[in-house]
Parts: structure tokens; C-alpha cells; sequence
């Protein structure tokens, strides 16, 4: 049977001088833990029942408090005014304030006969007035009708000797709250007068020694891992009228045992490799021939080739150094050749427009080329080493990665390829459009073509936004001009001139509209691309109104529908692109006048707001549901279930709120007081805009 190799010189040494220090560490520590341990238990004994005294003190002195502001209560003119009037009847809001003005639990107004007056919380006197003869001025006691301890105190009135004024603070959660961060422990008041001694609560033993010696009892509670101390509370009589709970938390205590404990640990074990290394030292000197051999061997397995291995005068080592020089021959051949096949391969995948990534078994990524960086936006040291699909981050389809359900990866494993489209979101927040084209795996590996499909995808885009505005912006004029056309029709040879004429100024007016928004429809576009600013004109917003009003008024006939317009006077100027603006109200009055019933009214309105002019056009159409004021004025989008026979393509409001938001506004839904929906804009006056 072959034996295992023996343990060189240098690690019997270090082993040795080790084992001997670590017995004599051991047999100190041993009795060093355990002396920390009951230090940090007395240390914690003696905390617990400090904050225990510390509390009964502070209740102590709430009750000095509650004699304080029984006096001033006794020393008020208005109490001395009303008992000398007998308004009895205003005396109870008067200490009612009062109480609450101090955060007293009560107060009572009393005499010989009995209460004459009382305000607060339950105050039942048959257990009050035991306390107050028994106990003097000041007082406690454990109510059992209130279910509260109660500090209270006693004071004449002036001048009115029969008359005496009680105040009453309660034991209550804000008090015991405050009493915690006096104390900076958990703390809990327990009314004698209603206490039961529950069985499987770890406070009841401690409870009962409390009470039958009068005295702190402290102990450590395994349960909730704290030490606790149970302080008892008497009144001035002996009585016992509470008990009072402390609570720490022994982790701190603990912790410092344990930090104590680790530096002592640490201590030891410096020691120890002290004298582990003075062995090893001396061990290391004696094996030096090998030691060179080993870092030889080392550098070897790091690819340093070109290390010397060197020799020795003892035959046996002689020889291994002889065959590991060999070794070190044939590993620089067998390099250099895979180094030349690793450059070819980078350099085609480097050549290649598409994106090149190889994955292993578990979808980790193992290999990706530049055009893979570039795309994902990511570094090399964030795609390497990490599952594909957090990699990619492909947009999740009814709450699913496509990785999860249609990896084309695992599809290739199956059917030999796999294909699929996915737009990936970038880490910047954008996203880009990809094609994935997944090879079946060889030895382990598994290449994907990742091919970038996102510029083509925004030329479309391009060319829909572009045909879907020109079809809108056409739309409403033309609509405008085909309304004025048919009353032309209808009334041609019953209308008066006067009429006439105006609906041929209707048609002059919206082809004149036409070849203005012709002649914007470039500028619409560089502006959408943030290449053109807004034209800075002064104007009257009544006026844009007005010029608007004009275009749509056949629209809005052709319903029966009437135009009220109301501007308060005064309204200033502010600057903007006017042709733009009458836009604005041309798509509202348009879109008013689809979603309006016929024979309705449309209102046209405005108000100044500090430095902003806000206007508006009402309707009285059925409105919209909770989810459209979010999305409406978004691309494409229409009004949900109230969808007028109209047709239109949802671009208006889009429309208005670009403009608006080009000139430094808001545009925004509402709601009326008079169930009416309002289309509103907000723009800033004179220099502003």
C-alpha cells in the first residue's frame, strides 16, 4: 500500500511550537471567558436595577409636578371669582382646560360635603378621598374603577377654606413612554389594585418576591434574552400601589463579553503564529532547495514560461528539476499555438457587424464580443460571468421574461436553432431591438447572434408619427371648410348675402389655415426633434381665441352647437407663437365639439393666476373615466367607453400639450362644480414665456 507523502520539516516545526502554545493559551482562556461573563452579568444586574430606582424617582417627581399645578390650579383668580359667584356651572369647562392645558388625567373642586365639581377622566371619589386623608397633599394610588394608578395632589383654596382643588396625573402610555426615554430602558407600570399573576408570564415569580419582600428583585430572562428588574411602588403610607417593570436587552452586555472574549482570541492566537512561524522559519531554511523548486512550479502554472527551474546538488531533486524543465518546454509550444487560433478566432468574431456571446449550460455567459458591449452599453466585466438574461434584461411580456418561457437558447437545444425578437432595456433606461439567433451547444458551448434591428424600427416609427400627425393636423380645417360647403349647399339660394359671404370667409380662412399648417409641418417636426424653438410673439390670448373660434364656428353649427366665449377684462399680453396657440384651441374646440352632446353649449374662458394666464374650453359631453386624465393626452390614445362616432386617431391633445409645454406651460383635465369637463392650459405672461 503506497504511503501518503509525510509533512515536510518546516510544518513539523510550525505544528510543534504551535501545539504548545495553543495548550497554554487554551488553559488562560478558559478561565478568562468565564470571569468576563459574570462581569458583564453583574455590570448588567447593577444597570437594570439603577434604571429601575431611576424610574420610581421620576414617578416621584410627577407627583411633585402634579402639587405644583394643584397650587397654581388653588391660586386662580377665575376659580376663586366663580366659587365666590357659585357658577358651578362654568366652573367644569374651566378645569376641564385647565387639566388638559397641563396633561392632567382630571381635577376635582371639593369640599366637606363631598365633590363639587369635577372634569376629566373617571374619577371615582369613594377611592380618592381614602387617599387624600390617608396620604396628605400629595398621593398615589391604584385605582381599580379607573383601572390606573393615579398621581395626585391637594391644595386649599385661598380665602375659601372648605374649598380644596385635586389634580390627578395618570400612569398612563405617554407617561410611561416619556418614562422610557428618562431612563432608556423598556419600562411597564402595573396597577397592584387589578393585578393577576398569569402562570406562564416570566415576570410573575419576580412579581411575587417583589410583593412579599418589598424590596428589587433582578434576574436574566432566558425568554426574551434581557435583564430585568422589578421595582415595587408605595405610597406614602406603606401602601403598595404598583409595580414597576425594567427591561434591557443583554445583547449589549453580551456583545462586550464577546468583543473582551475576541480580543483575548486574537491575543492567543498572535502567540500561537508567533511561534508557529519561528518554527517554520528554522523548518524553511532546512528545506530551501525544495521551497525554490515549489515557487518554480507556481510560476509555471501562472504562465510565466520563462522562469529558470532551478537545481541542486542532491541527485533526486536534480531530477525533478530536470523533468520539470521539460514540462515547461512543451507547455510554451503547446501555448504559443493556442494563443495564434484564440487571435484568428477574435478577430473574425471582432469583424462581424452582429453581436457574438457564448453561453454555458446554465445560460452564463462565457464570451462576448465588442459589437455585445456596444449594444448592451454595458462593460466587459458586467457581461462575463453573469446569467444571459439578466445580461440582456429582455422587456418582460404579460409579466414573463422571454428567457422563462421562450428562450430561443433552450430552443436550440431541443430543435438544433432557435430564433427570436426582443427589445432589450438598456441600463441608461432606453431600449434597443434585437433579433437572437441561437446555435445548438458543442462541448459545453453554446453561441448566439445578437443583431441590432433598433435603427430600422425608428425609421418606422419615424414615418407612422410623420403620416399620423399630417393626417390630424389636416383634419379639423378641412372638416371646417367641408361644414360651410354643405350649408352653401343647402341654403344657396335662400341664404342672405350677408350669410353668404360669411361662410365663403369660413372656406377663405381655412384654406388659408391649410397652407399655414403646410408650411409648419416641417417646423412641427424639427421642433419635435428639438432643432427649432417656438416663434416668440406678442399676443392677446382672446384674440388666438377668437382667431380659433372662427375656423371651427361651421364645425360647430353643423351640431348646433353654440360657441360662448367670456374673458375678464384686463387679461395681458404674453408671449408665444400665435399660429400655434390658435392650434391649441382649434384641437380643444374640435375635440369639444365630438365629445358634446348636440344643442349644447362649448364655453371658451380664462383668468389670470399670479404671473400665469390660465384658459380653457368647457363641454358638456359625459366626460371621462378615472384612468383617462393619466393617459389621454398621450399619442394615440381616445376617450374609453364615451368614444364619439367621430373618427380620429387621438393626436389632438397630444398635440396641445407639446405646444403648451413648448412654451413653458401645463395642459391638464378636470372636472367642473357644474358636471362639466374642462380642457385647460396654463401659460406665463409677457417675458416668462
Amino acid at each position: 500500500m503506497k504511503q501518503s507523502r509525510p509533512l515536510g520539516l518546516a510544518a513539523w516545526l510550525g505544528i510543534g511550537s504551535g501545539v504548545i502554545v495553543l495548550l497554554a493559551v487554551l488553559a488562560v482562556a478558559a478561565s478568562s471567558v468565564g470571569l468576563l461573563e459574570r462581569l458583564a452579568r453583574q455590570q448588567a444586574m447593577t444597570r437594570v436595577e439603577l434604571a429601575g430606582a431611576s424610574a420610581r424617582d421620576y414617578l416621584r417627581r410627577i407627583n411633585e409636578e402634579v402639587l405644583g399645578d394643584a397650587r397654581e390650579l388653588a391660586s386662580r383668580p377665575t376659580l376663586i371669582r366663580l366659587l365666590l359667584q357659585g357658577d358651578l356651572r362654568a366652573l367644569e369647562p374651566f378645569l376641564a382646560r385647565y387639566a388638559q392645558s397641563k396633561g392632567l388625567y382630571g381635577c376635582l373642586l371639593v369640599n366637606d360635603a363631598g365633590v363639587v365639581v369635577a372634569a376629566g377622566g373617571e374619577l371615582p371619589w369613594a377611592e380618592l378621598e381614602p387617599a387624600v386623608t390617608e396620604q396628605g397633599e400629595r398621593f398615589a394610588l391604584a385605582s381599580r374603577h379607573a383601572g390606573l394608578i393615579l398621581s395626585g395632589a391637594s391644595a386649599p383654596v385661598p380665602r375659601l377654606a372648605p374649598y380644596r382643588v385635586i389634580a390627578l396625573r395618570a400612569v398612563d402610555d405617554r407617561l410611561v413612554a416619556d418614562l422610557q426615554e428618562q431612563v432608556d430602558a423598556t419600562v411597564t407600570v402595573i396597577n397592584y389594585a387589578t393585578y393577576t399573576a398569569p402562570p406562564d408570564n416570566p415576570f410573575t415569580e419576580l412579581h411575587s418576591q417583589t410583593i412579599t419582600s418589598g424590596k428589587v428583585t433582578t434576574r436574566r430572562l432566558s425568554d426574551s434574552d434581557s435583564y430585568v428588574a422589578v421595582v415595587p411602588w408605595s405610597a406614602s403610607t406603606g401602601e403598595l400601589i404598583g409595580l414597576v417593570d425594567v427591561q434591557i436587552g443583554a445583547a449589549e452586555f453580551d456583545a462586550a463579553a464577546r468583543a473582551l472574549g475576541m480580543r483575548l482570541a486574537v491575543i492567543s492566537l498572535l502567540v500561537l503564529a508567533l511561534a508557529a512561524l519561528g518554527g517554520m522559519l528554522y523548518g524553511r531554511w532546512l528545506a530551501r532547495p525544495l521551497e525554490a523548486l515549489r515557487n518554480a512550479a507556481d510560476r509555471i502554472g501562472r504562465g510565466d514560461f520563462s522562469v529558470a527551474v532551478p537545481t541542486s546538488g542532491i541527485s533526486e531533486i536534480g531530477s525533478l528539476a530536470l523533468t520539470m524543465d521539460e514540462m515547461r518546454s512543451n507547455l510554451v509550444d503547446l501555448t504559443a499555438v493556442l494563443r495564434r487560433r484564440e487571435a484568428e478566432a477574435r478577430a473574425v468574431l471582432g469583424g462581424v457587424v452582429e453581436g457574438v456571446y457564448a453561453v454555458d449550460a446554465d445560460r452564463i455567459i462565457r464570451y462576448a464580443n465588442d459589437q455585445v458591449v456596444r449594444m448592451l452599453g454595458r462593460p466587459q466585466e458586467e457581461i462575463v460571468g453573469r446569467f444571459c438574461g439578466d445580461v440582456l434584461n429582455p422587456e418582460k411580456t404579460d409579466g414573463v421574461r422571454p428567457c422563462e418561457r421562450d428562450c430561443p437558447i433552450l430552443a436550440a437545444r431541443t430543435a438544433g436553432q432557435g430564433r427570436a425578437a426582443e427589445r432589450l432595456c438598456l441600463p441608461g433606461g432606453g431600449s434597443r431591438s434585437v433579433v437572437v439567433v441561437s446555435a445548438a451547444p458543442t462541448e459545453g458551448q453554446q453561441v448566439q447572434v445578437l443583431r441590432d434591428e433598433t435603427e430600422l424600427e425608428s425609421v418606422r416609427r419615424a414615418r407612422d408619427s410623420v403620416l399620423a400627425n399630417i393626417s390630424h393636423e389636416f383634419r379639423t380645417p378641412l372638416a371646417a371648410q367641408l361644414a360651410s360647403i354643405e350649408l352653401l349647399q343647402d341654403g344657396l339660394e335662400r341664404l342672405p348675402v350677408a350669410e353668404q359671404r360669411e361662410l365663403f370667409q369660413n372656406l377663405e380662412r381655412g384654406v388659408l389655415r391649410l397652407m399655414r399648417l403646410i408650411d409648419n409641418l416641417l417646423e412641427s417636426v424639427r421642433i419635435e426633434a428639438g432643432q427649432l424653438a417656438i416663434r416668440a410673439q406678442t399676443l392677446a390670448l382672446a384674440e388666438v381665441a377668437e382667431e380659433a373660434a372662427a375656423l371651427v364656428r361651421p364645425l360647430l353649427a353643423q351640431r348646433h352647437q353654440a360657441l360662448d366665449i367670456a374673458w375678464p377684462p384686463g387679461l395681458p399680453d404674453l408671449i408665444g407663437d400665435g399660429q400655434r396657440l390658435v392650434q391649441v384651441f382649434v384641437n380643444l374646440l374640435a375635440n369639444a365639439s365630438k365629445y358634446a352632446p348636440e344643442g349644447t353649449t362649448i364655453r371658451i374662458g380664462g383668468e389670470l393666476r399670479g404671473r400665469r394666464i390660465a384658459a380653457w374650453v368647457e363641454d358638456e359631453g359625459p366626460g371621462l373615466t378615472d384612468s383617462d386624465p393619466d393617459t389621454v393626452f398621450q399619442r394615440f390614445r381616445r376617450a374609453g367607453d364615451v368614444e364619439p362616432d367621430a373618427p380620429g386617431l387621438g393626436l389632438g391633445l397630444w398635440i396641445v400639450r407639446s405646444i403648451v409645454e413648448r412654451h413653458g406651460g401645463e395642459a391638464g383635465m378636470e372636472r367642473t362644480t357644474a358636471g362639466r369637463t374642462r380642457f385647460f392650459f396654463i401659460l406665463p405672461v409677457g417675458d416668462q414665456a
